[in-house]
């Protein structure tokens, strides 16, 4: 049974309180950027266990009627199909994606903005006809001369001046993005620059849920957070603003330090003075209050660093991360006193194949906290043996079982070498259709396929890097999936 150490209810409850509480005390309008993930918040989910990776969103619709949201997305991203890791999809496709997903939850979707536009970024050009054929307002944002330091020119008409002007037309204005480095922020204060240059009184706040203020910087949620956003360069640090401000001790990070600068001048520049002190004081983060059971969220906290450095390590073996990430996280690891084999998975996936004399194997930690195991045969891949072994556990069946025939097995492998494949064993996908097929006469085999939601949240590790359907098949399964940093042959593709 998984232990639980975050209370949601208790969260939502104080997070709608205090953002209404930022809304009355500015005026007409309050800007809200919302860092991380709006849903699907399966790093805080994971790390602070209890916590619904759609906690936001549904906090977000007590709201409904007050809120308008724009999504930023940067035109780099678009120019560079930018992927969000753990959906597999590109930036520009997730901006899409949460368009629909707001509006299927009631939510006003207003507009989109390009930051970082160029009418030579073709990729984006084409991006805002897509947008605008939906019916959505398309703004541009544009590139400022050394932005954030040169403070005079960024707060002025050749700074956020030159950015378009975002029509809105509710009290709070959502500002979300499909990753970090999007251009959030400078899209909320360049909005409050055009809005007091209308006579509109306007605010800003920061909903972000790492690191978690009131929380130790050596604390292990706050270090999942650096191991999360290690190819981003973000450090957690104490904010030395507030520190002076209020002589107490907050936790932030590295780049809203370094903002704050900017912030705290537009706010001089156009109020007569700033209603913040320091980065923290931008923040309307409640996470800290409603941890229920901190040792739960400590382990679970470590247990992330652990699976980002076997990430990183795999990245730098497809050459998609740079060595310095990886290493930054080892450090993380060292800092915390742990290793790849304080996560259980490992160690069972590295035993059984040193039994079966190199072959790759893979393991699954069940929520009863039995480990399930599974290896390379000549019928099917080190996943799709240890996934099928795990159905039959779930589904009380024997594991001498045979759920599958080799003969509807066989007609399969000889396709996928006709049609020109080099593997033929069965991926996953190929694996649970054949149950699938076989269901239709055996009970067993359908009990089993009944079992695949209870997969969700568990833990698996597999000796050798997955091919890109595996990996897809566990990330729609939703269990936490860690891999050897290792090729199971020479081939220069893993299909």
């Amino acid at each position: 049974m998984k232990k639980i150490g975050f209370d949601s209810k208790k969260y939502m409850e104080l997070q709608s309180q205090k953002i209404l509480e930022r809304i009355n005390g500015f005026g007409d309008k309050l800007y809200l950027e919302f860092g991380g993930k709006l849903f699907d918040d399966f790093h805080a989910a994971r790390v602070l266990p209890g916590f619904a990776p759609d906690n936001k969103i549904v906090m977000l619709q007590t709201l409904k009627d007050k809120a308008e949201i724009v999504i930023v997305i940067n035109s780099h991203d678009i120019e560079r199909n930018k992927l969000r890791a753990d959906l597999g999809i590109t930036y520009d496709t997730d901006v899409l994606r949460l368009i629909e997903i707001f509006r299927n939850k009631d939510l006003y979707v207003g507009s989109v903005v390009l930051s970082q536009f160029s009418e030579d970024n073709l990729s984006a050009v084409a991006f805002q006809k897509k947008l605008e054929k939906i019916g959505l307002k398309v703004y541009h944002h544009y590139h400022i001369a050394g932005y954030p330091a040169n403070i005079p020119h960024i707060v002025s008409d050749e700074g956020y001046g030159k950015n378009e002007y975002i029509e809105t037309t509710r009290p709070l204005i959502v500002v979300t993005a499909p990753g970090p480095g999007s251009g959030k922020m400078a899209t909320c204060l360049s909005q409050l620059y055009h809005d007091y240059k209308r006579g509109i009184k306007a605010g800003y706040a920061k909903y972000e849920t790492f690191p978690i203020w009131n929380l130790s910087l050596n604390h292990p949620v706050n270090i999942a957070y650096e191991a999360a956003t290690a190819d981003l360069n973000d450090m957690n640090m104490i904010d030395p603003w507030h520190l002076s401000a209020y002589n107490e001790v907050s936790v932030n990070y590295n780049r809203d330090v370094e903002i704050f600068p900017v912030l705290h001048a537009l706010f001089e520049k156009l109020m007569g003075k700033s209603p913040y002190a320091s980065p923290t004081d931008m923040g309307v983060n409640m996470v800290g209050y409603a941890i229920s059971d901190n040792e739960v969220c400590e382990e679970a906290a470590k247990q992330e660093v652990i699976r980002r450095y076997f990430k990183a390590k795999v990245g730098v073996r497809k050459g998609l991360s740079e060595q310095r990430e990886m290493d930054e996280i080892g450090l993380l690891m060292e800092r915390m006193n742990v290793h790849e084999s304080d996560r259980a998975v490992v160690e069972a996936a590295r035993k059984v194949q040193e039994r079966t004399n190199g072959a790759p194997a893979a393991a699954i930690e069940l929520p009863n906290g039995k480990m399930i195991t599974g290896k390379t045969s000549d019928l099917l891949g080190c996943s799709s043996a240890m996934l099928l072994n795990a159905l039959k556990e779930l589904a009380g069946i024997d594991s001498d079982v045979e759920l599958i025939s080799p003969s509807a097995i066989q007609p399969i492998q000889r396709l996928k070498l006709q049609l020109g494949g080099v593997n033929p064993r069965l991926h996953t996908d190929e694996m649970l259709i054949a149950l699938s097929i076989t269901a239709s006469r055996s009970k067993l085999a359908g009990l089993s396929l009944a079992q695949l939601p209870k997969l969700a949240g568990c833990e698996v590790h597999t000796t050798t890097i997955l091919s890109p359907v595996d990996e897809k098949m566990f990330r729609k399964l939703g269990v936490n999936l860690t891999s050897d940093a290792v090729y199971s042959t020479k081939k220069l593709v893993n299909i």
